[in-house]
């Protein structure tokens, strides 16, 4: 099964879940009793980017860094078809370091700091998450609508809603960019719902290059 978060190796409990009220509980015992049979679970980024490093968008390439965007940020890394879950079972999980060279709000593209679940400001996942976009949408033209909804009004003509579009590439960008200086991954594959906005796919790597440290970006 995979869930948001992970076990902790130290108590046998969930961690760092989005999905807060899992936190501190044995889901994966308290489901193999109900069910009457052994459960494994695994960080739902790290499912997602086995699957695609395996048979899907990150298929043969040696290093693939696999993205969630939607309720929350996460990731998860496959290196030569295994999964990197890391000494403290925190690979990928970049949607908690902050926002790499934020610029100037208003004007710039980078709105203030906002609290994090996990008990920090500022987390990259507060900036591109779903309510990330929203929050970007309400700072232009206040009105409550959903990230789908501003994600189709930018298709249609809306002017805050293309430039909430921009912006949130442009937050995404950066924040990938700083994986690729540490990672450098062959491939980066996104999913969740976010991932349905097709402008990320011309924007973000055409953005990405002037934070990439490189004089090339071939990911």
């Amino acid at each position: 099964i995979g869930i948001p978060g992970t076990i902790s190796a130290t108590t046998g409990l969930v961690k760092n879940a989005n999905s807060t009220w899992l936190i501190g509980r044995p889901l994966d015992r308290d489901i193999a009793v109900r069910i009457g049979r052994p459960v494994r679970s695994a960080n739902d980024a790290n499912c997602f980017a086995l699957s695609e490093a395996s048979d899907g968008a990150g298929a043969g390439a040696h290093a693939v860094f696999g993205v969630i965007l939607g309720t929350g940020v996460g990731a998860g890394i496959v290196i030569d078809g295994r999964i990197v879950a890391g000494a403290n079972g925190i690979a990928g999980e970049w949607g908690h370091n902050p926002l790499p060279w934020p610029l100037p709000w208003p004007g710039g593209n980078a709105p203030p700091a906002e609290p994090c679940y996990c008990g920090k400001n500022g987390c990259i996942e507060t900036y591109i998450s779903g309510a990330g976009l929203v929050r970007i949408y309400d700072s232009l033209a206040p009105g409550g609508k959903s990230a789908e909804t501003i994600a189709g009004l930018a298709g249609s003509g809306d002017g805050a809603a293309a430039r909430s579009i921009e912006i949130y590439a442009s937050l995404l960008a950066r924040a990938l960019a700083h994986v690729i200086n540490i990672l450098d991954p062959d491939v980066i594959v996104l999913g969740g719902g976010l991932s349905n906005i097709k402008p990320l796919y011309h924007l973000v790597p055409e953005l990405w290059r002037q934070w990439v440290f490189s004089d090339g970006v071939e990911t």
